[in-house]
């Protein structure tokens, strides 16, 4: 059986895949993945994860403002990010969320646009893709307003470094946990720990590329094709083979971003 993937959250839009981006997508290819979301975080490069979507049919793509971006937002940024939001190739709203290891943005502001993301989102009926640094308590806070108040939330929570009682809060209102390269790391087991215990129903894989890329290719450049590297991992955490992990991530992720298959 032949295994296929997903890249929930690849940032291709970065001028380090300027040179090379054709190589970059024939090699995920070869790697077996079906789609990868080029996740904005900044007005600014939102229209360019579009074009990128409309140029190349294997990507699909966000628009947003990232936390750490949120305090350099123009007077019209967000009146732009929803401009697009409904354009054909966009299929979630984020990166936002919350960070509090990052002091770019008041707290208040981010908490604002969070807010925006998540309202806009249920308007729309698209899914979010949430950062999370160091804000756990604030982002599960944040999401259980909105979970008691609408009911389940369409959301992912990328790149989770996160705790048990996180994910399982998470879980509980309706989110998806993605995993990227920093579960193949030496030092992350309490993380492998967590991701033993995640539904294989709600779990997808990402690289978060051009950064963390997973053990072998660590301190190189991260791609879509190295997203098979956390699979494995993520295979031996769960305990079960890889092609389960490349069915039920690849399932999770066409039902989250409304992919077909």
């Amino acid at each position: 059986m032949s295994t296929s993937w997903i890249d929930t959250h690849a940032h291709l839009d970065d001028n380090r895949f300027e040179s090379d981006l054709p190589a970059v997508l024939q090699r995920a290819a070869v790697a077996g993945l079906e789609r990868i979301i080029v996740v904005a975080t900044t007005a600014e490069d939102s229209p360019r994860c579009i074009e990128l979507a409309a140029k190349h049919l294997i990507l699909k793509a966000t628009v947003g403002i990232q936390p750490n971006h949120v305090a350099e937002a123009t007077p019209t940024a967000w009146e732009e990010v929803v401009a697009l939001a409904t354009r054909p190739e966009v299929v979630a709203l984020g990166e936002t969320g919350l960070d509090r290891y990052w002091h770019h943005t008041p707290f208040e502001q981010q908490e604002d646009y969070f807010a925006r993301h998540l309202d806009l989102a249920r308007k729309l009926d698209r899914p979010v893709v949430i950062h999370c640094r160091d804000a756990e308590a604030d982002v599960v806070r944040m999401l259980r307003e909105k979970f008691d108040r609408h009911g389940p939330i369409r959301a992912v929570m990328h790149s989770f470094t996160g705790g048990l009682e996180t994910a399982q809060a998470c879980l509980a209102m309706g989110l998806y946990i993605s995993f990227a390269g920093m579960l193949t790391y030496k030092n992350a087991q309490a993380l492998r720990e967590v991701a033993a215990t995640i539904p294989l129903d709600r779990v997808v894989v990402e690289t978060d590329c051009p950064y963390l890329a997973p053990v072998p290719n660590r301190g190189r450049r991260n791609e879509p094709a190295f997203v098979v590297h956390t699979a494995e991992v993520l295979a031996l955490a769960l305990g079960v083979d890889l092609a389960t992990i490349a069915l039920h991530t690849t399932r999770n992720a066409r039902m989250l971003f409304g992919l077909e298959s």
